[in-house]
């Protein structure tokens, strides 16, 4: 398919040849043209935020969030509220390049670097998508076992059967995918209301947990539990996912248009990872209450949390509903991982294949893992490799943040778009902070 003209004046004509991000869904939904129709342009923008924050609330976020709120109450709740921050403002910057340039992260990375070095970041990539995939199917198997009684074992191999989930729900086409992930974000959303109600937490106590403490950076148990946060919250995939949906809008191809369209796509991700934000806030707070000040604070497992919930809360659908949100959860984080595997591929590689092909592939990587670990170690080998994944998520990271943080602030590439100002500034101290999180980390662990 040949360039895409106005793409290359948008982007300082470093255009070459390729095929459009997720072909089958390019530009296929409408936008009204033209002055006016502020809402009507805002709702055909809504849905490309919420699919990507559907990684922000997957079942790694869970394990991270209970072993976060049950062993130091809710003194983490700064870390989650900082990590949604920086993803409002990456996933903005996102959003921009690929309104801007007609070409997304991965495409971008192809286009702008040689081929050791996009080779290192796509397979870097791939290995981001197998950890959250890991989370995923481990959440999923988890959650049958508390609603149905199937044994983990078992859980993690029905896991391979969602692909067919993928395809049904893909062949109704790009509109009707979005509008099955938000019914299940709000399904997720409204359990954990349901449950805060009943905890009743503490209002001053929750006020105190969202100012940073200087003791996450010190305590290294603590630290590393907030890297996992940080790893569950700023997924390095959905800077790739995000990317790529935004262009399935047919907004106008003008100056005009394109700031129309970054403005109109930075107001959905934004609304969407304010959801993110009271799901996983919701999840710390709920174990700090219901576990923490009771002094349980060695619940780290979501199996325990489901178990524990029902006499902490003195409800018996307290438990119902953490199952209930936990299965929903793992579904869309599986639908949204599937995307950005597609868009990694073909945007790195040029490399088409099949749908079904490529989430078998993809998920049998995260299926071999997590089947050897729960053989071996059950429960609690479930939950820490949960955790682990997250903390693997987190230091890929810079790996997508420096190049997307790199790319919007180039003139010649975005031309007056590039980053200006404030937003530059913060968009390197974001990169620099999740950097020198990393490294702290690591001296840690080493």
């Amino acid at each position: 398919m040949p360039p895409f003209a106005g793409d290359a004046a948008a982007s300082g004509g470093i255009v070459e040849e390729r095929s459009p991000s997720l072909a089958g869904s390019f530009r296929t939904i409408a936008v009204p043209i033209g002055p006016g129709h502020f809402w009507r342009k805002l709702a055909a923008f809504a849905g490309p935020g919420y699919l990507v924050a559907v990684g922000y609330m997957d079942p790694g976020n869970w394990a991270t969030d209970l072993a976060g709120g049950s062993g130091f109450g809710y003194t983490l709740l700064s870390v989650i509220l900082l990590s949604n921050l920086m993803a409002m403002l990456l996933q903005s910057l996102s959003a921009k390049l690929g309104i801007v340039t007609g070409l997304d992260l991965a495409q971008t990375c192809r286009q702008a670097y040689g081929p050791k070095v996009r080779l290192g970041l796509w397979g870097l990539c791939e290995l981001a998508i197998i950890a959250c995939d890991l989370a995923e199917v481990l959440g999923t198997a988890i959650a049958l076992k508390l609603l149905f009684g199937i044994p983990l074992v078992a859980g993690v191999a029905i896991t391979a059967l969602d692909v067919l989930l993928i395809l049904t729900l893909q062949r109704y086409g790009f509109r009707k995918l979005e509008a099955f992930i938000f019914a299940l974000l709000i399904v997720v959303a409204l359990c954990f209301g349901v449950e805060l109600a009943m905890a009743q937490p503490s209002l001053a106590a929750i006020g105190a947990g969202l100012v940073p403490s200087v003791e996450i950076a010190t305590n290294p148990a603590m630290l590393y539990i907030a890297i996992g946060i940080l790893g569950a919250t700023v997924m390095p995939h959905n800077l790739y996912l995000h990317s790529s949906i935004v262009q399935t809008r047919s907004f106008e191809r003008s100056t005009e248009g394109r700031k129309e369209a970054i403005a109109l796509a930075t107001i959905d991700s934004t609304v969407a990872l304010a959801l993110a934000f009271f799901v996983n806030a919701a999840i710390l707070i709920l174990a700090a209450a219901a576990f923490h000040e009771t002094g349980r604070t060695d619940v780290a497992g979501i199996q325990d949390a489901y178990h524990l919930l029902t006499p902490a809360l003195g409800a018996g659908i307290a438990s119902t509903l953490f199952g209930v949100a936990l299965l929903a959860s793992g579904q869309n984080s599986t639908i949204t991982g599937t995307l950005a595997g597609q868009i990694v591929m073909e945007g790195f590689l040029n490399l088409r294949m099949p749908v079904w092909l490529r989430r078998t592939i993809t998920r049998s990587l995260a299926i071999i893992p997590a089947v050897i670990v729960v053989g071996l170690y059950g429960d609690s080998g479930a939950t820490k490799l949960l955790v682990f994944s997250q903390v693997v998520l987190s230091l890929q990271l810079p790996f997508a943040v420096v190049p997307l943080v790199r790319f919007t602030g180039d003139r010649v590439r975005m031309g007056q778009f590039a980053n200006r100002g404030w937003i530059r500034f913060a968009a390197w101290a974001v990169a620099a902070t999740i950097i020198g999180l990393n490294g702290l980390l690591l001296s840690y662990m080493f």
